[in-house]
């Protein structure tokens, strides 16, 4: 048999996307009761900073997991940003005040700083180059599972059970997550023992220049994220929603409908063109959600928000890792999250501020993203353009 018809799903591909997905329903079970969980506190002024807290420490750890992924193994990293949410999970019921909530938040971002670092980095060692798209779009889409159940499931256990208990599952769907990666065979071929050099971190360490093009049409794509997940909930239950992760399911589903064909397509067609056709659905998304002013419509454009990042995520990843050197493969990686954080981030920061619990600003918020995403279109044509000058 070919490696061309030889199967990727290995019991460690399998493996890994179940850690994954339970990992992934592990923190994005929280998002959408988080909101009213911090006003409840008295904090309702500080909504933007739910987000953009989680993702700045998941950006400033990421030189840091990129170079362990690199040197000290997968494995111990991924397990690192589960342990992560088993803490945090634990900690939320008892660090109840404002001040400790968002304490909490600022840790929290070191599970997603770690833990997606080395998973797409054990993706590419044990896939060959040629189906690195489809597997990461087949990996994408059991994450992505995870946040449609996580959100669909944290509101049930609100309603039904209170908010802590919500918390407590967070922490055990992650805790299930270690379990699973601790069975997993480390791929680094030379892996070296931990020291402390390793958390010496130098300005060659943080960010891989081959992979600046990702990681800018990432940070512009990834803006709308930041915004969807601060926005979102509150908008949701203004148009009646009785649960909130309704659209986060909504959007998962499509999501997941999409990963694996645009995977295997960006394979045959290339990253660029794929990747070109994500942000211009994504655009089309963003106007209908802001246009919506009724529970349809906002889930007709969840499902069209979701088609966009599942042609988005698994190409701009597969994209990242073509460029990279695979000595450097965590490192490159790393670069793609930092990016994506950085998106995320500002997107909800200043979304969040300028909301300011004022619902009638979040549809003009969402159309302003639109020309974000645009910068990323004409960016990418350029980019296009310039390699095809350079290549001739």
């Amino acid at each position: 048999m070919s490696q061309n018809e030889k199967s990727i799903y290995t019991l460690q591909f399998i493996l890994l996307c179940l850690s994954s997905l339970l990992f992934s329903s592990s923190f994005n079970m929280m998002i959408p009761e988080l909101p009213n969980y911090l006003s409840s506190l008295g904090g309702a002024e500080y909504k933007g900073l739910i987000i953009s807290l989680f993702t700045l420490t998941a950006a400033i750890s990421r030189p840091f997991s990129g170079k362990l992924t690199d040197k000290w193994g997968r494995v111990p990293v991924m397990a690192i940003g589960s342990s992560v949410c088993v803490v945090c999970g634990f900690l939320y019921p008892i660090l109840s005040s404002v001040s400790g909530f968002l304490l909490l938040r600022l840790v929290h971002g070191f599970s997603t700083g770690f833990k997606p670092t080395s998973t797409s980095a054990y993706v590419a060692d044990i896939i060959p180059q040629h189906r690195w798209g489809e597997a990461l779009g087949m990996h994408g889409l059991c994450f992505s599972i995870g946040g449609a159940l996580g959100p669909a499931l944290g509101s049930m256990i609100v309603n039904s059970y209170g908010i802590n208990v919500m918390f407590y599952t967070s922490s055990f769907l992650a805790f299930f997550s270690i379990i699973i990666v601790m069975n997993m065979k480390e791929t680094l071929a030379t892996k070296e023992k931990l020291n402390w050099s390793m958390f010496i971190i130098g300005k060659n360490d943080i960010v891989d220049r081959n992979v600046f093009p990702a990681g800018i049409i990432t940070f512009l794509s990834y803006t709308a994220f930041g915004l969807i997940l601060t926005l979102i909930p509150d908008w949701s239950e203004h148009l009646g929603a009785t649960n909130k992760g309704l659209f986060f399911t909504a959007f998962t589903v499509a999501s997941v409908m999409v990963r694996f064909g645009a995977g295997k397509v960006s394979d045959r067609h290339g990253r660029p063109k794929v990747i070109m056709a994500g942000l211009i659905i994504t655009s089309i998304a963003l106007f209908v959600i802001s246009a919506g002013r009724d529970i349809q419509m906002l889930l007709i454009g969840a499902g069209i928000y979701g088609i966009g990042t599942g042609i988005l995520s698994p190409a701009i990843s597969a994209w990242t890792i073509d460029m990279s050197n695979p000595e450097h493969r965590g490192k490159a990686v790393a670069t793609m999250y930092i990016s994506m954080e950085l998106g995320i981030g500002l997107g909800a920061l200043l979304g969040g501020t300028y909301y300011n619990d004022q619902i009638d600003r979040i549809p003009q918020i969402i159309r302003f993203d639109i020309l974000v995403l645009i910068l990323g279109i004409v960016y990418l044509t350029y980019w296009a353009r310039n390699k095809r000058r350079i290549k001739a």
